[in-house]
């Protein structure tokens, strides 16, 4: 990863302190019982200014004062969870442009269109104007109601949206590719335009107010969209310059480099397997200090190419380089016969020209970039870049495979047991301040694997010698079962699951390591490193037992004390944000009985940023 030779800074880096990211005690009458604290402030509507503190407010005034039956709708159409995004985002759109979400009819000015506002028409089940992936992207930036769903659907079981297999594919696209809303027409083309042009005679609205022709609604707002849209590339630029400039502290490096799994992985694929590396044209990407492009050119290759974007590490590796005598173009020092090789190269690997290295020249693609939850920071991307155009035909890429995994995790995985006993003091009642953060961000800290309380699963595979980048989003399900071992304090053969931790495997396989193969684990079951796990906590947690001689009672709630699930059904999606470089995650959990009832959870979301 790029600068990321060494460490992300451990605590800095962290999403959320370990101790304030969990939920808090395991009691079901405590779990039911809990109020969200102070709602959503600051949820704007969709047709005026007036702002509210929750969702269901809000739409009560949609309702009532601009004929939006947002609720109606959502039941009416059966919208999940992501056509309810989806609809908001395109009313906000509409309204940007003067334009009705419901007819289509263009106004005037913003008045003319709130005195044309109406009851929604009937749509066709399968043909809404909103049934479109762009408007998965939020409208507006930092829009709390998108995130306010799911609160509002736990407030209603009946209303419980459920995920759809094909709705999530549509959201697994790559939100970073700027695409203004076909509705919004060249500004330039309209300028000289000093009025509305008038509707057709014969064209009136339900109400009687004029409509105009699409392209002239209002322009400013139009223009406020476009350039809205023209500055997301400036703001992922931004992005890339904080992100690779926060790799020049040499603490990060000094941790990374530390990590010693991490460390001796990469110096064993590359040093003790000679039949790869000898003689080979190495690409190091995303170099920091150079610490594998050094190993490289230690293992006999032929010239290596260190592209780093942080223009501080880029002179901070030559000046390693050199002071090893491994610099190319460098006069050996004397009585040292060995001949520089490396050629440090500042820049991203996306904008690397030509100049430098002509095109599938390379023999070994090496990178260490992974983040937390394997693909924080999407560096895997730039990975993928340089393999399709440096990368020779058959070439090899170091690590060449990667996997995640996922599982159950207990009540002292959580920061639960620290609130309740602080210098015998109970301070159990702090969950209930950080409960709604420990639903929505997920948590970067080392789980002992005695807290792990169910199987483990692959949750998804990657081969990147074949992988497109459009793979980086995926949707997985898993069938998660209590260890047999992993038994409550208080009831032998129930654990109580309160999340699921996710972490990884990165392989240097036999495919091109033929000498030494490698893996690299973050499992809790091995040597602890740098990236931890990455912990998704439930907002309920879920009682599961492990007998198989367990009988459901019916007059129980399935996943309490009472009535122990047999299993836990996990659908997790992982989708890069809008936000660059950071990952949006979903999770929905269904616990199964051993009778085979089951009971589905609200979705939760949570975003690595």
């Amino acid at each position: 990863m790029a600068a990321k030779d060494d460490r992300k800074e451990a605590e800095g880096s962290y999403v959320k302190d370990s101790e304030e990211d969990e939920d808090v005690e395991i009691e079901d009458d405590n779990w039911d019982d809990w109020e969200e604290d102070g709602g959503n402030a600051g949820l704007l509507c969709l047709f005026c200014d007036s702002v509210y503190d929750t969702c269901r407010s809000l739409f009560q005034h949609c309702a009532a004062a601009h004929f939006f039956d947002f609720y109606g709708i959502k039941k009416a159409y059966n919208l999940n969870f992501y056509n309810c995004m989806k609809l908001v985002n395109y009313v906000r759109s509409q309204m940007a442009v003067n334009k009705c979400w419901s007819c289509g009819i263009v106004c005037v000015s913003n008045k003319a269109l709130q005195e044309h506002l109406h009851d929604a028409i009937q749509f066709k089940s399968n043909s809404f104007p909103w049934d479109d992936d762009k408007y998965l992207n939020p409208f507006l930036a930092d829009d709390a109601l998108l995130y306010s769903f799911i609160d509002d659907e736990e407030e209603d079981d009946n209303d419980a949206m459920s995920i759809d297999g094909k709705e999530i594919q549509s959201y697994l696209l790559e939100f970073e590719n700027i695409e203004i809303c076909e509705d919004i027409r060249d500004v330039s083309c309209t300028s000289e335009l000093n009025g509305v042009l008038p509707c057709d005679k014969d064209e009136k609205s339900p109400q009687g107010s004029q409509s105009v022709p699409e392209q002239n609604g209002d322009i400013e707002n139009a223009k406020s969209t476009i350039i809205s849209a023209r500055t997301s590339a400036n703001e992922i630029r931004i992005a890339n310059r904080n992100y690779f400039g926060s790799y020049s502290s040499f603490g990060i490096h000094r941790e990374m480099i530390s990590d010693k799994v991490r460390t001796d992985a990469y110096r064993q694929a590359v040093s003790e397997n000679p039949s790869l590396i000898r003689g080979a044209v190495v690409m190091d990407v995303g170099c920091g200090t150079g610490i594998l492009s050094l190993f490289a050119a230690q293992a006999g290759a032929s010239m290596v190419i260190a592209v780093e974007a942080s223009q501080k590490m880029a002179a901070v590796a030559t000046q390693i380089a050199r002071d090893n005598n491994l610099l190319m173009n460098q006069t050996p020092s004397d009585g040292n016969p060995q001949r520089g090789v490396i050629k440090v190269v500042e820049s991203m690997v996306e904008e690397l020209e030509n100049s430098c290295i002509k095109p599938k020249s390379v023999d070994v693609i090496v990178s260490e970039w992974m983040g937390y939850c394997l693909l924080y920071e999407s560096m895997l991307a730039s990975v993928l870049f340089a393999r399709d155009k440096w990368l020779k035909p058959g070439g090899a890429i170091l690590p060449d495979t990667a996997t995640m995994l996922v599982a159950g995790f207990g009540r002292g995985a959580t920061s639960i047991p620290f609130w309740e006993n602080v210098y015998g003091f109970n301070m159990s009642c702090i969950g209930h301040e950080v409960v709604e953060d420990a639903s929505r961000f997920p948590v970067i800290d080392v789980v002992d694997k005695c807290n792990i309380v169910t199987t483990t699963k692959a949750l998804q595979a990657f081969d990147l010698v074949t992988m497109q980048p459009s793979q980086m989003d995926f949707t997985a399900e898993v069938e998660l079962i209590p260890n047999v071992s992993s038994t409550s304090h208080h009831e032998p053969g129930i654990v109580w699951c309160y999340g699921v931790a996710i972490w990884f495997e990165t392989g240097f396989t036999e495919r091109f390591c033929r000498e030494k193969p490698v893996t690299l684990s973050t499992s809790p079951y091995e040597t602890s490193t740098h990236w931890a796990q990455t912990l998704l906590t439930l907002k309920e947690p879920v009682a599961i037992v492990a007998s198989t001689n367990a009988q459901n009672m019916d007059s129980s709630l399935l996943g309490t004390q009472d009535c122990p699930a047999a299993r836990i059904h996990s659908r997790i999606s992982v989708v890069r944000a809008s936000q660059h470089r950071s990952i949006d995650i979903s999770l929905e959990i269904t616990s199964v009985g051993v009778d085979g009832r089951k009971r589905q959870y609200p979705p939760q979301m949570f975003c690595l940023s």
